[in-house]
């Protein structure tokens, strides 16, 4: 065990299907239109299909490639996803097939928010002991959805995004997290075994941007650092409205803002790291730069942490 040890993240990659469902094509059978959908949820396209298995093993592999480390030298897979293939085995154990990956393998699940609960959970499991992580979001919400119901309809996409998580001696690059949780929340976005996703639309914009406010001020506080140190504030993807409110009240500009939900809706745990992936790809991030994620899902969970990117 080396309890003085923290981490770094390496790389990003991300996959999405190859199938794109616009807003056009939802309006075709849907009581529905391209300017209802964008004026309310900022969303213009989805990528629909696959399997969270796969989708994660090509996000994966990518992550790797970036990185230049082989799936042999990956110690543990944590993948963060609210759609497993199956109950029995995890998701991650499939994937972990698919890559190669000879260490351990689990699923965590804390729906939009699984993403930087990930993160924390590989801060933990690199303090004791663990070199190597490959940790995942991904995604596909499109199997859990009624294509019949406007109000989930419009909003869902599948996708994945992982990044390669390095053990360093020392404080390491994610100067703070944390995570929240309230049960008494759950009817307000759930999906039963069997059934349809459900979300309390108004509920949760209502308590989202408060959340998000709350949890991400308090991982500025637990890092030391004022909101203008901050480089790119990469939040979960789920309503442009949501986003919006959330800059106003931490006093952050959207150019300062990852915004990748006219393309791929809402992903749920995998759209944080694709909005990362779009941010660095585009050259808005570069080493030594701080990032503040936030995401906020069923649970009702919600988790932000402070991250300096680059090794």
């Amino acid at each position: 065990m080396s309890l003085g040890r923290g981490i770094v993240v390496r790389s990003c990659g991300i996959a999405v299907p190859d199938k794109v469902l616009t807003n056009d094509d939802l309006a075709a059978r849907l009581d529905t239109s391209d300017a209802w959908i964008t004026e309310r949820t900022g969303i213009r396209e989805r990528h629909i299909g696959g399997t969270t298995s796969s989708l994660a093993a090509e996000a994966g592999q990518l992550a790797l490639d970036r990185a230049g480390v082989a799936a042999a030298d990956i110690d543990m897979l944590v993948l963060a996803t609210t759609t497993p293939d199956a109950m029995v085995p995890s998701t991650a154990s499939t994937v972990q097939e698919l890559l190669g990956i000879p260490g351990g393998a689990f699923d965590i699940n804390a729906a939009c928010s699984g993403f930087v609960y990930g993160l924390a959970v590989s801060a933990g499991l690199a303090a004791t002991g663990t070199d190597r992580i490959l940790l995942v979001g991904a995604e596909t919400l499109s199997r859990i959805t009624d294509w019949d119901d406007r109000k989930i309809a419009v909003l869902v996409g599948d996708g994945a995004g992982a990044v390669v998580v390095e053990a360093v001696e020392g404080p390491g690059n994610l100067l703070s997290h944390n995570l929240h949780s309230d049960g008494s929340l759950r009817h307000l976005l759930y999906c039963d075994h069997g059934g349809y996703l459900y979300m309390d639309g108004q509920e949760i914009f209502r308590k989202a941007v408060r959340v998000v406010v709350e949890s991400a001020k308090q991982a500025l506080d637990d890092a030391g650092v004022g909101i203008d140190e901050i480089t790119m504030l990469i939040p979960h993807q789920a309503n442009l409205r949501i986003i919006q409110a959330a800059c106003q009240r931490l006093g952050i500009p959207e150019e300062r803002t990852a915004i990748v939900i006219d393309r791929y809706g809402n992903t749920s745990s995998a759209s944080i790291p694709l909005a990362l992936d779009h941010a660095l790809q585009t050259g808005r991030v570069n080493d030594g730069d701080l990032l503040l994620l936030t995401g906020f899902g069923g649970g009702m969970s919600w988790a932000s942490a402070v991250l300096r990117w680059g090794a």
